[in-house]
């Protein structure tokens, strides 16, 4: 018998985790097992996760016993799947890890059913083969599963739309123990609540989403000194203002570290900003508008080119090894000169920010119009994403990030991306009243209980 203090709310847990060992095929591990830290272990290696037990499940069914052990045992559960996007305060004393749900399989025909454990590089290049691509995102090593269900803003978004948007079924174990399967006419209430409304429903084992035809793209990352930030960026904006909706992209100030092997040397140890690309049209159009961006300063690395999609990850270079670090962000409804001018201030040249890097995306096209089905994201209106990421034992890193945000804060509206919310207090600022009304009224019919610990985020 186990006795862990839960960081959720502090309760202690007298849960038999060897009744929920003996129904499970996977691996059921608690602290001071040998199997523990690998399987509790997240991609934010500042984010501490240690609950009083976590369960590998191997099937479904694993998931379907975890959940009705939780119901049984007044236990609160989390579900972590590839790991990139946990929040400490909403561990619950149950982790269940669906990393092993590994099911992949793309059809020709133009759409992929996947387990809850896939990344999307796996789907990426089994697709590539039949000139398919899935809405991936800004790195292919990140999960689909918590990817998707908290919106899915990846580089093709503004021609393409939200990962959400193409989603046909997804499979979950909701918080009453019940394995579903959730369509636009199957449960649609639920189907309406999973897509924006990460985890807090229940544990997804598997989803199914159109693919589209995009076997290479016009992209990628071109790179300029720091000090040309200001003229990039306003350069930047007017440019991007009449992109065409074949065109996504957006910036990003880094500080890259001298010790990975990985950085071209042009770029560490110092500031650049880089512009990132992705063009889903005609190379050669493709090509001619983004020249206007080549002349704005003197080029220090240029990679952008007609590239294979399965090279998506060359346009956003987010780091792949996992790391400490603390990240903050927000939407914007515009990004004006003031703005890009106090940004500068507290993350540009001579600043002396802490961060790695500081992005800016730019929403709108396709992003801003509303799926064939209604679904609980509502970010649909913002102009544009501010994310920062910084190494979190930096001095400094959280304060200077917190006064970015509150620099921007004069063009700051509308709902935070689920994706980019990095607190369980954050979390209902991703909905309107109306949708917290309708995640609050599905959560009190398929998790009557409230086991699941992501759905306490919304509560009132």
């Amino acid at each position: 018998m186990t006795i862990v203090e839960s960081r959720t709310d502090q309760r202690e847990t007298h849960a038999p985790f060897a009744e929920l060992d003996a129904h499970t095929t996977g691996t059921l591990a608690v602290p001071g097992d040998e199997a523990y830290d690998a399987l509790v272990s997240p991609w934010n290696l500042a984010i501490e996760v240690r609950p009083a037990a976590v369960l590998a499940a191997e099937t479904a069914e694993d998931v379907v016993e975890a959940v009705r052990f939780a119901n049984r045992h007044d236990l609160l559960v989390t579900p972590q799947a590839t790991g990139h996007g946990p929040i400490a305060s909403l561990i619950g004393e149950l982790l269940v890890t669906t990393k092993h749900l590994d099911e992949c399989v793309v059809h020709p025909e133009g759409w992929a059913r996947v387990g809850a454990g896939v990344k999307w590089l796996r789907v990426v290049e089994e697709a590539a083969p039949y000139g398919l691509a899935p809405l991936s995102g800004s790195i292919t090593d990140v999960g689909i599963v918590g990817y998707t269900t908290g919106g899915g803003l990846g580089p093709m978004a503004r021609t393409y739309g939200l990962a959400i948007d193409r989603v046909r079924a997804i499979e979950v174990v909701t918080g009453d123990g019940e394995l579903r399967r959730a369509t636009p006419t199957e449960h649609p209430d639920l189907f309406f609540a999973l897509r924006g409304g990460k985890g807090m429903l229940g544990i997804i084992t598997a989803i199914e989403f159109d693919l589209v035809h995009q076997p290479e793209f016009y992209g990628g990352s071109l790179w300029f000194d720091g000090e040309d930030a200001a003229n990039v960026i306003e350069q930047w904006l007017h440019w991007s203002e009449e992109l065409p909706e074949l065109g996504t992209t957006s910036i990003a100030l880094f500080q890259m570290p001298s010790d990975d092997p990985a950085v071209p040397p042009v770029l560490v140890d110092r500031m650049t900003l880089s512009v990132r690309y992705v063009w889903t049209g005609d190379a050669e159009e493709g090509e001619r508008l983004f020249a206007e961006i080549r002349a704005a300063a003197p080029v220090i690395l240029d990679d952008v080119a007609l590239k294979p999609y399965t090279a998506i990850d060359s346009v956003h270079t987010d780091p792949l090894d996992p790391l400490p670090c603390h990240e903050s962000g927000t939407v914007l409804t515009d990004f004006p000169a003031e703005a890009v001018d106090a940004l500068l201030d507290l993350a540009g040249p001579g600043s002396a920010s802490p961060q790695v890097f500081v992005e800016v995306r730019q929403m709108g096209g396709a992003v801003a119009r509303e799926g064939e089905h209604e679904s609980a994201f509502n970010s649909r209106g913002a102009g544009y994403s501010l994310l920062s990421i910084g190494i979190a034992d930096a001095p400094g890193v959280e304060d200077h990030a917190l006064s970015i945000l509150e620099a921007m804060k004069p063009w700051t509206g509308g709902y935070r991306l689920p994706n980019f919310t990095f607190s369980a207090d954050e979390y209902a600022d991703a909905y309107s009243e109306a949708t917290l009304e309708r995640l609050r009224r599905t959560i009190r019919e398929y998790d009557p209980q409230g086991v699941m610990a992501i759905g306490r985020s919304i509560q009132p």
